[in-house]
């Protein structure tokens, strides 16, 4: 590995690492706006200038462009170095606005952040600035072509990296121009990235625009609930409200991005008829009355029916923590159905997924980046699973082969790929024998998994599930024996369920004597339950989910959870005006109206509790300790063989 001096600290770094990371390695951080670790070299904003004292390279050089060679002696300090990027600063600070405090940028823009440490502060240049006019690119991102400081980081992510066709750079010299052709929203479902890949304040979220400032969040590290890929992401939440969601860098599954989807989707989260109150035949009362009803009737109905009359239903949104306790809860009474799944034949689907896991036979993001042979099994990745995508484009440009199988065309829309693919009606027709580093990528609904067995040995799978914890609740299922609620349900006993973020049919409810839910989301799970207790969001609360690769992560409490301050029905402040007033009322409490929730699995614990009168086990004791502590600003943790292996 090359060994180097930079501002007199000794460095060793691995093969092909530039200059500008091996200062970062020992903590020296270079001045730079185009360099980005997810992009190609472009070398364009001469910012990063560094000056070579010794070795085979000499005199002033981009450090980003420039890979660590034995014997190099770097100084980032010398006069000469500082010289070309304060004047490269001032350059590029000549037609730049200066509408820091109007801009949503402000407290996180780069921009500021080295025009400060360069030491620029005394405008020289008395001419006119060049000005452009802005576009529209939709609901989602906001347009400032104005504090453009050229350097290509938007184009070359979202043409490169993402694929897109739309969004470009046209003009030459002092008067390049990023956007596109005509107004109009951007077609990749990937282009919400363009905050946070633009080191100024060019491309900014339209849906927090002017809402707060970088030190008014309150977020943490979490992870998206859209599907079963797990990335990595940080909701960022203002007066109870999440204004923005940004990407949240995992490089062992998203890496730096995410999708739109996973941004700009905060509607549930943000709903103001989100169920926020406890109810008990409909009617309103505090947390503590509903959950003593709560234990009340479920003690009268199991001593009226029995226990094998009841059912405690979870789903795949529900965290692992809950999950792990609903099962104590069940066990608490003989007989009592646990279901963590409605429909037989999702719960083994997704039961037949975990199980070709071991081995490590399930491949990350990080190593679908990394494929060379692809094969797709038929369905829609860019409405599954949009990054799924994204990374099988960054093998396609690394030069892998793509396959997608597919008898029948007529339902898969290959324009929407980011990727180039070569069509093939069977499997058997992919040359993964070939492949060094092959691997399978199937859809959620994909069962034909006894068809997989032929695939040559070292090939890996991505076997996409349903829902966020999907692998997490078919392992509980299979620990602790749950069936599916309409298996339980046709056994004919099933005559009461309490409903645990659980998206209910209809007609499962019908002819219940007993039904109780708890849930945040607006699913008319509250009018129909005798007791109904509000629970608290993912990004209100911490817990586990497991990805589709067995990948267990933590995520975090962002914020505490309560009524937001704009939004909401007058009703929700004992007023009966067509409007809400516009004010919240002004009443001293010590929780947030709308903040009497509880986390599920804090839920479970407090019933268990009032049931037996016993304390709650803690979740992860027993085969579930190695998850206990895993670190939710980490990579997570790949499930250990004993958890697999049932």
């Amino acid at each position: 590995m090359p060994k180097l001096i930079i501002d007199d600290i000794e460095v060793e770094v691995p093969a092909g690492t530039s200059v500008l990371e091996a200062a970062r390695s020992v903590g020296i951080t270079i001045p730079h706006f185009c360099y980005h670790p997810a992009l190609a070299i472009a070398a364009a904003c001469r910012l990063c200038a560094v000056k070579m004292l010794d070795g085979p390279v000499k005199g002033i050089q981009m450090s980003c462009a420039l890979p660590a060679q034995d014997g190099m002696v770097v100084s980032t300090t010398d006069p000469d170095a500082l010289k070309m990027r304060k004047l490269v600063i001032e350059w590029l600070m000549i037609n730049h606005p200066h509408d820091c405090p109007v801009c949503d940028e402000g407290g996180e823009c780069l921009l500021q952040d080295f025009t400060i440490a360069g030491g620029h502060g005394i405008r020289r240049y008395q001419g006119k600035k060049r000005t452009h006019v802005n576009q529209y690119l939709g609901e989602g991102i906001y347009h400032e072509m104005n504090r453009c400081i050229q350097c290509y980081r938007c184009v070359r992510f979202y043409q490169e990296y993402a694929g897109g066709t739309d969004f470009g750079v046209t003009g030459c010299a002092g008067r390049v121009y990023f956007g596109r052709f005509d107004d109009g929203p951007l077609e990749s479902p990937f282009s919400g990235n363009l905050v946070d890949i633009c080191p100024t304040g060019v491309f900014t979220d339209k849906t927090g625009r002017f809402r707060a400032r970088y030190w008014d969040y309150q977020y943490a590290p979490s992870i998206c609930p859209h599907c079963s890929a797990g990335c990595n992401l940080s909701p960022q939440a203002y007066h109870r409200e999440v204004i923005k969601i940004v990407a949240r860098r995992n490089d062992e599954v998203n890496g730096w991005f995410i999708c739109d989807r996973a941004r700009f989707d905060k509607s549930d989260l943000n709903d103001p008829l989100r169920p926020r109150q406890a109810l008990v035949d409909g009617s309103p009362v505090e947390w503590e009355a509903a959950l003593n009803a709560l234990a009340t009737r479920l003690r009268e109905f199991v001593q009226s029916h029995g226990a094998d009359s009841l059912a405690l239903v979870g789903s795949t949104r529900l965290s692992l923590e809950a999950g792990i306790l609903l099962a104590e809860l069940a066990a608490r009474y003989k007989g009592v159905r646990l279901c963590y799944f409605i429909d037989p034949a999702e719960a083994q689907l997704s039961l037949s997924k975990v199980e070709w896991v071991p081995a490590g036979m399930a491949a990350s993001q990080a190593e679908l980046r990394e494929a060379d042979f692809i094969a797709i099994l038929p369905c829609d990745l860019m409405e599954e699973s949009p990054m799924i995508a994204l990374a099988i484009r960054q093998a396609f440009v690394k030069g892998a082969k793509v396959y997608l199988v597919a008898p029948h065309l007529t339902a898969l829309n290959l324009e929407r790929l980011p990727f180039q693919v070569q069509v093939v009606p069977e499997l058997a027709d992919v040359p993964l024998g070939e492949a060094k580093r092959g691997i399978v990528v199937a859809g959620a609904g994909f069962a034909d998994l006894k068809g997989l067995e032929a695939v040559p040995t070292g090939v890996k799978f991505v076997l996409l599930q349903p829902g966020p914890n999907s692998f997490g609740a078919a392992l509980l299922a299979r620990e602790y024996r749950a069936v599916p609620l309409r298996e339980a349900i046709a056994s004919g006993k099933v005559k009461g369920i309490l409903a645990l973020e659980t998206d209910l049919p209809e007609e499962l409810r019908q002819g219940l004597t007993f039904f109780a839910a708890a849930d945040w989301r607006n699913n008319g799970a509250a009018e129909p339950a005798s007791v109904f207790l509000p629970t608290s969001a993912w990004a209100e609360t911490g817990g586990t989910w497991i990805n589709y690769e067995g990948r267990a992560q933590r995520y975090r409490q962002a914020y505490k959870t309560g009524l937001p301050l704009r939004g909401l029905p007058a009703r929700y402040y004992g007023s009966q005006e067509a409007e809400p007033p516009a004010h919240p009322p002004r009443v001293h409490r010590a929780v947030a109206p709308g903040g009497d929730t509880r986390s599920a699995w804090m839920l479970v614990a407090e019933l268990i509790f009032k049931l037996t009168g016993e304390p709650a086990a803690e979740p992860y004791a027993g085969k579930w300790a190695p998850l206990k502590h895993i670190d939710p600003e980490g990579p997570g943790m790949r499930l250990p063989a004993e958890l697999l292996a049932g």
